[in-house]
């Protein structure tokens, strides 16, 4: 039978204050973000998505447990979502703590879903992916064995780096550049000059898991509207040693309103699937414990490879000079912020490097900047880098004051 992962990614980040810095708080986080915004957020899209989804999610768990066929799914579940949940909605917690044993699996990433997997020097990155390893093994008991760089990004050196942190597997985008012919549906590997210890590369089903996340509700598609049990027919249809659906967890309920039918398509999905005999579910950790690698994946960190946008590359968060510039300063400050040792200047650091902060001042047209609009809470990427600008400069300044001390 074919193995489908259902993988999907859980994140907010800590929102940055858009007025300005607080130079009354009497944190330094407080001085920088935004707690009033991000349980805004937070609420909204519990009410939306977590709640509903993971209703059904741990229903179809409960409904086929000890059957032959599981209903298995994957969370991907960034530190700041945790620290967010257990602060606003700790039921989630509670929730994702009822699915029956192994039938969820969590998956591996770096802590406050960063950008260090691309500092040149990966200690820092190494760091994060142990952190919050521990914090999902604390939080749900279970310590991911197959990991995924923040948005999918990837490159060899980042895959050398998950098989020296124990990984058996990383996830990364099927990007059609890097496979040419070959097909996403395979476990690869990393090239004998990067390393010899290399563990199984699994790609994402693009195609496949786009049809629900981006096309589900619109009807230009020729396809609309999508039911679960045409869904199933074509993931029955597919070929290959796997079938890898990695999608944003807000499809269901906040891309797509509850009214375009979407947690209804998500109700119904396991049964559709186990209609199909040659379909089954599983763990992500399954599927990188069993399937053995058929080639080779090599990215070169001038191909970099990710998830987002039509490139699939890194430019979502490095493609202007202004998130270039905002990047290396945030690697420059780092020796400092190490040199002063102290846990609340080192944890806002952290903070700075989540992803979310670049990917909301990109300046692509297009469908590509409609989709960085949608996420970014500035009404203009330069709005966005004024403030965070200002924020880091504060911030630079803070660091020093301590440094000289």
């Amino acid at each position: 039978m074919l193995p489908v992962s259902l993988s999907f990614e859980v994140h907010q980040p800590h929102r940055l204050r858009t007025e300005g810095v607080n130079e009354e708080a009497s944190t330094l986080y407080g001085r920088y973000f935004d707690d009033e915004m991000n349980e805004h957020f937070f609420r909204d899209v519990a009410e939306n998505c977590y709640f509903p989804a993971t209703e059904r999610l741990l229903r179809n768990a409960k409904k086929f447990e000890g059957e032959d066929r599981e209903f298995k799914v994957n969370f991907s579940i960034s530190s700041s979502w945790v620290e967010q949940a257990k602060k606003y909605h700790p039921e989630l917690i509670d929730m994702l703590n009822q699915f029956p044993d192994g039938t969820v699996d969590f998956i591996g990433q770096t802590h406050y879903h960063s950008l260090s997997g691309l500092f040149h020097d990966k200690s820092e990155f190494r760091w994060q992916l142990g952190k919050h390893r521990d914090i999902i093994e604390h939080t749900f008991g279970r310590r991911p064995q197959v990991m995924t760089n923040t948005e999918l990004i990837y490159h060899n050196e980042i895959g050398k780096v998950a098989a020296e942190e124990g990984y058996d597997g990383i996830f990364t985008e099927g990007a059609p550049r890097m496979l040419g012919w070959r097909s996403p549906n395979h476990a690869y590997t990393q090239p004998d000059f990067v390393t010899e210890e290399g563990n199984n590369i699994l790609l994402r089903n693009r195609k496949l898991t786009d049809d629900v996340g981006y096309r589900f509700s619109a009807e230009w598609w020729n396809e609309y509207p999508l039911t679960a049990e045409k869904y199933a027919l074509w993931l029955s249809n597919a070929s290959g040693d796997m079938l890898n659906l990695f999608m944003d967890y807000e499809t269901f309920g906040e891309h797509h309103w509850e009214g375009t039918g979407i947690l209804w398509f998500l109700e119904d999905l396991p049964q559709q699937v186990f209609e199909h005999d040659n379909l089954k579910f599983s763990t992500v950790r399954e599927i990188a414990e069993n399937s053995d690698p058929v080639g080779k994946f090599d990215a070169f960190e001038y191909n970099t490879v990710s998830w987002a946008d039509q490139e699939m590359d890194a430019s979502a968060w490095l493609g202007n000079k202004m998130q270039k510039m905002l990047f290396q300063r945030l690697q420059d400050i780092e020796e400092k912020v190490r040199a002063i040792d102290d846990e609340e200047v080192t944890d806002v650091w952290r903070k700075f490097l989540t992803s979310d902060h670049l990917h909301h001042i990109a300046t692509k047209s297009m469908e590509d900047g409609s989709v960085h609009n949608y996420f970014s809470y500035f009404n203009h990427p330069h709005q966005g880098f004024a403030v965070i600008t200002e924020h880091l400069m504060d911030f630079q300044q803070q660091v020093e004051k301590r440094y000289r001390r």
